[in-house]
């Protein structure tokens, strides 16, 4: 069974990471491309790019300029699982990690991105922000979906073959998950939803249901979850499963208040 997560804008390369461990990212070769033609960029091309203010495409067009594409220089980077810290990895929050859950997670979790492509957990990755919604026009077309095309679900599903259990937790959004939206013709896919209780009726509250997809990705890492009805047992944070408001691959998580 594998996990699928989305990356995060907000990054944390000052804490000091929890474990040693490190791994390389297995598509290198087309991060440096990527990285290659970002680094054509002004600053000006960026904010349109990626419709962002001057001082945040001042500080990407940087990140890029200083990119090392050896990718080993441990100094400028950190594993890509405590590198990330948006909404969702409030929820990871693999800080508190043992160094048995990392190597659960280096198993059974893949974080999507713009720039790497896919990452194990482990992986360094070096300060940057390129989302895969982004419309950089490259030789493969004209967004990083043509850019990636098939390897990414291609990966996944050859890693998907060597586990017992062969389903996926989609637990990343909508815009990342795109990439690799044709695995679902090849490989059993459960998307958890989770649903707060406002004003009569339960409905998707984006913090909320960002912060609860990372919190369900621990919990399935602490938990050694390696088959899909374990994650019915979520019920952190007041979330339980609402068996009556879920069909076959769409698994609907619901509380009162938060």
């Amino acid at each position: 069974m594998l996990i699928l997560l989305s990356p995060a804008k907000t990054l944390d390369f000052e804490t000091t990471p929890k474990t040693e461990k490190i791994s390389k990212p297995v598509f290198s070769s087309n991060t440096n491309k990527l990285v290659k033609k970002m680094q054509g960029k002004s600053p000006e091309d960026i904010a349109r790019l990626m419709g962002v203010s001057a001082n945040l495409a001042n500080l990407n067009a940087d990140r890029f300029k200083n990119f090392s594409t050896r990718g080993d220089n441990q100094k400028i980077s950190k594993q890509a699982i405590l590198a990330f810290k948006g909404d969702v990895y409030q929820g990871v929050n693999a800080q508190a990690y043992t160094e048995r859950d990392f190597t659960f997670a280096q198993k059974h979790l893949r974080i999507l991105s713009g720039l790497y492509g896919l990452l194990k957990p482990l992986d360094l990755i070096q300060p940057h922000r390129l989302e895969m919604g982004t419309k950089l026009k490259t030789e493969k077309g004209d967004s990083l979906y043509d850019f990636w095309g098939e390897k990414l679900p291609r990966s996944i599903l050859t890693e998907l073959s060597a586990h017992k259990n062969q389903t996926i937790i989609n637990l990343a959004s909508a815009e990342y998950f795109k990439a690799v939206a044709q695995i679902t013709t090849k490989a059993k896919v459960v998307t958890p939803v989770f649903k707060d209780y406002s004003k009569g009726t339960y409905k998707i509250i984006s913090f909320f249901a960002k912060k609860a997809r990372g919190t369900m990705a621990t919990f399935i890492i602490q938990n050694r979850i390696t088959s899909p009805n374990g994650i019915k047992n979520f019920a952190e944070d007041g979330y339980i499963f609402n068996e009556s408001s879920s069909s076959e691959l769409q698994w609907v998580f619901t509380r009162k208040s938060s």
